[in-house]
């Protein structure tokens, strides 16, 4: 990612400015000489009960509190997102930019939803089928979303009905929910990410979400839950990083996955001192 967000940086059309990574273990780790890092600490002990995204919103607040940050946007990203190209300010004054996830339907979960985002409030519509990432949101606004953002968060997980419909999406809802009790509605930008290996070009969109496992055999079909002969998936490996110069996907497997593999190679084969397990 960090790679990726120097070079599109300095291409015209770009509207980024600084970079933080946010890291929530309270303590400093081995890239903090290489990537601008602040250390914030964790939930306390056992609050996240394993889930550990429940620290994300913590950490912003922190971060937040205890940053100089001088630009008035900020983009909220996650570890695996590539930038494709340079981005612009997706968002517009009071009215951030978000990507909409299918899976994200307070639409269909109102029954949950009015626990936390009573009637008086407005209709359920007025959640936005999102998480915090990617956002590109105005910081005063940040200010103000992340406490209400963090308690909701502990509020869902500590529901039993609310963390089981949720799952590990849980935080996202909690996010958009606090967004839309602070009357604050996203645009919803489809353009703003694509996630292979549903997503089969990459286009004119801005960032590559590498969550799914990419399976194919070698005819170039996909395999979908079952491993290919061929594959990608960030979950081989957890124990250390991915070997430089990954095999390239067989004929006929969608651009989406081709342009992700050749810029992780990019990235292994630039960035000094990458480790080959």
């Amino acid at each position: 990612m960090y790679y990726w967000y120097k070079k599109q940086k300095e291409m015209p059309g770009s509207e980024m400015g600084g970079f933080t990574r946010i890291l929530h273990s309270g303590n400093p780790d081995n890239l903090m000489d290489e990537i601008p890092t602040l250390v914030v600490d964790p939930l306390p002990a056992g609050m996240d009960r394993g889930y550990i995204v429940l620290n994300r919103p913590w950490a912003f607040v922190q971060w937040l509190e205890k940053a100089t940050i001088e630009e008035e946007y900020i983009l909220m990203a996650e570890p695996d997102h590539i930038f494709i190209k340079p981005l612009p300010n997706l968002g517009h004054g009071g009215y951030p930019a978000a990507f909409p996830f299918f899976y994200i339907r307070p639409d269909r979960n109102e029954k949950i939803i009015r626990k936390y985002y009573p009637e008086e409030k407005g209709p359920v519509k007025n959640v936005d089928p999102i998480g915090n990432s990617p956002v590109i949101i105005k910081k005063d606004l940040l200010e103000k979303i992340a406490p209400t953002w963090m308690n909701i968060s502990i509020r869902m997980k500590d529901d039993l009905e609310t963390d089981k419909t949720f799952g590990w999406v849980l935080e996202m809802y909690a996010y958009a929910v606090a967004s839309a009790l602070h009357g604050v509605q996203h645009i919803l930008r489809k353009d703003f990410m694509l996630q292979p290996p549903w997503d089969l070009e990459t286009g004119k969109k801005f960032i590559i979400h590498y969550t799914y496992g990419c399976d194919y055999n070698l005819k170039g079909e996909l395999t979908y839950g079952k491993i290919g002969e061929w594959r990608f998936d960030k979950r081989s490996h957890l124990r250390g990083p991915p070997p430089k110069n990954l095999s390239m996907p067989p004929p006929g497997v969608p651009e989406s996955v081709v342009t992700l593999v050749k810029m992780v190679n990019e990235a292994t084969a630039n960035i000094p001192n990458w480790e080959t397990p």
